[in-house]
């Protein structure tokens, strides 16, 4: 009896759970063959994961105008997976403006990415275009929209500097890592943009939304709890003046070189012109790759930045610093007096002979030849080769604590170190121990094996202003609302030569300016400058025109250096240009309009148009020529003043 009672327990218990076997079967039959209700609730809503790109930090100057904004456009994005097969491709072309075979292509690459996540199909739309397609796009399931920004410069000024930014390279992305950036980012390529990116990016967010089968947005998942907001990027603060630099860039029209204007005391790089140069909204937006083929192929090299990459003989700036080791080694003082002797270099005419200050006014050759023997042939061994290579290694050490042969570290990226050869040079091409003071004596004058970037030449009127400590030139002095400086350009760099040294040799450079190499035009009355011109041979064509100074003496504001390529005297090309920009920056203006006027209308790069001649009775009036001040100050065939 106990048994079948058991027995039907467990019959029961067994009918029970095959009943609710078949009931749930049911139900689920119902839900999912019969009653549409949740199949079209969930085919009509899915989750979107939306980037929410950062506004990249701004960049400013140093009296808070901007450089540098930010416009907004759009990128459309495909997602290969949810793209229709029977799409009605040739609207879709006629909407977005663009052929069949490039829909073909832009479609075969993103299913190469990837089939389910989006990527680029069109980079950078107008928000004009946006609005023109923005209704229509819902017709084409797999498309949507991405908010972007991209660069916007207002002043067209500083490209060099800037620098531009660009998709980032497979190469760039695997180095870095997929942590932040992905196929499709963009990222600073050159100038500020690169140097800073990671100060600039800002930290990117994350929206998920809702959307039906058309794309539409229907509101935040959940309301938006899982939604990381967008950090946008740190704000830069620059040192330069952008009413200087405008005045630069008109100055170095039709010519090939650099300007550079520096705040000795603190480092900061006041103005960075390079020319030619080219306008930075060139390189944004859809057109950047035609128009970065355009200014790559272009025969003037506009993207070449002369100021940090182009290493120039220095020619006479180079007898300042000459002036100074030899000082210092004790082989001379401000009373050495050396004869303007021309057996073995030319000069120009001036008084003779020459002390240590007249020298530096009237850059006198044979002087420095003299000079730099002295610094070279101490007699430190009895063996010529020898005494030759040490003293050649103790004046290089003395280049190089000036910060020749090396890079500066400024915060702008692709310096490059100028050249100063290394004893092994002379070595591997004499031999070793086998060349002397005869081999090497051109380096007396800034020629020969040695050659200085124009951010070096301004350098070396940083020390000279100074009287003997630069601070490593910097464009940027505050990182976002703090104001934060990178530590480095704090520091302060001291020479190997005593303060005493200097005077002699910046009174030489104040009368090389009142009255000495530069044209008289290139003067002014008002402000004290102290400079020193060079003309740099140049084997490829004309010599090279260069000049260094500050201003003013007692209390230096403003270093410049400026170079213009082929371009005849120091003293009447580059002095000039180089004064003007120290009367902007000090006066805030320039009141020497003939003088403004005349050096922009220079042309060093396009060949004169011949003129026609005219009848003999009638002369053509006499040109604007630097040929009788050239008689007064001619620096003489092949020299460096």
């Amino acid at each position: 009896m106990l048994f079948l009672m058991f027995e039907q327990r467990s019959k029961i218990i067994g009918f029970v759970f095959v009943l609710a076997g078949i009931i749930f079967l049911v139900k689920l039959f119902y839900l999912q063959v019969i009653d549409q209700t949740y199949k079209d609730a969930a085919a009509s809503n899915s989750l979107q994961r939306v980037l929410d790109y950062p506004y990249r930090g701004l960049i400013y100057d140093r009296k808070g105008r901007l450089l540098v904004n930010n416009i907004p456009v759009y990128d459309i994005m495909v997602t290969p997976r949810d793209v229709k097969k029977n799409m009605d491709t040739l609207n879709f072309c006629r909407l977005l403006n663009i052929e069949k075979e490039e829909v073909r292509e832009k479609l075969l690459a993103a299913r190469m990415y990837s089939r389910v996540k989006p990527s680029p199909f069109i980079r950078q739309i107008s928000h004009t275009d946006l609005a023109r397609i923005a209704d229509r796009l819902i017709e084409y399931p797999g498309f949507s929209i991405e908010p972007r920004t991209v660069r916007g410069y207002d002043h067209n000024n500083l490209a060099h500097m800037l620098g531009y930014m660009a998709e980032i390279s497979p190469e760039k992305l695997k180095k870095l890592g997929k942590g932040f950036y992905r196929p499709g980012d963009y990222i600073g390529i050159s100038g500020l943009e690169s140097q800073y990116e990671k100060y600039l990016r800002g930290k990117r967010g994350v929206k998920f939304v809702m959307v039906d089968v058309h794309g539409v947005q229907k509101g935040s998942f959940r309301g938006g709890v899982l939604d990381t907001a967008a950090i946008r990027g740190e704000n830069l603060y620059t040192g330069i003046d952008l009413e200087l630099q405008k005045l630069g860039e008109r100055l170095m029209v039709n010519k090939k070189g650099a300007v550079i204007c520096i705040d000795p005391k603190t480092g900061q790089v006041l103005s960075f012109v390079v020319a030619p140069s080219y306008d930075p909204n060139l390189l944004r937006g859809r057109e950047f790759s035609k128009n970065y083929t355009m200014l790559f192929r272009d025969s003037m090299k506009p993207l070449f930045n002369r100021g940090l990459q182009a290493p120039y003989p220095p020619g006479s700036i180079f007898k300042t610093f000459q002036a100074l080791v030899a000082q210092q080694e004790g082989v001379i003082d401000s009373n050495t007096s050396v004869p303007c002797s021309r057996e073995i270099v030319n000069c120009h005419p001036h008084p003779n002979p020459c002390n240590l200050r007249t020298s530096i006014q009237w850059s006198c050759n044979p002087y420095y030849l003299n000079v730099y023997r002295r610094v070279i042939n101490q007699n430190k061994s009895k063996n010529t080769f020898v005494d030759t290579r040490m003293g050649y290694e103790t004046w290089r050490l003395y280049a190089e604590a000036f910060g020749f042969g090396g890079k500066l570290g400024i915060d702008v990226p692709n310096e490059v170190k100028g050249i100063l050869k290394s004893p092994k040079y002379y070595n591997k091409i004499y031999g070793e121990n086998h060349w002397k003071y005869s081999t090497i004596y051109s380096l007396s004058i800034g020629q020969g094996e040695l050659g200085l970037t124009p951010l070096q030449m301004v350098n070396l009127a940083c020390i000279l202003a100074n009287k003997g400590y630069y601070y490593t030139p910097h464009l940027v002095h505050g990182i976002g609302e703090k104001r934060l400086i990178i530590r480095k350009y704090l520091e302060k760099h001291v020479v190997p030569i005593d303060e005493k040294y200097f005077e002699t040799i910046l009174t030489g450079m104040r009368w090389a300016v009142q009255m000495g190499t530069v044209w008289s035009s290139a003067r002014m009355k008002s402000v004290t400058i102290c400079g020193k011109t060079g003309t740099a041979q140049n084997p490829h064509g004309k010599d090279h025109s260069i000049f260094i100074g500050f201003a003013p003496k007692e209390n230096p504001r403003i270093a410049v250096a400026c170079v213009v390529e082929n371009s005849g005297f120091g003293g009447f090309v580059a002095a000039p240009i180089a004064s003007l920009m120290i009367e902007q920056y000090l006066k805030d203006t320039v009141e020497r309009k003939n003088l403004l006027e005349h050096m922009i209308s220079r042309d060093f790069i396009h060949k004169a148009k011949p003129v026609p001649k005219e009848p003999e009775k009638a002369k053509p009036a006499a040109p604007v020529a630097d040929s009788k001040p050239a008689k007064k100050e001619d620096e003489g065939s092949g020299n460096t003043n």
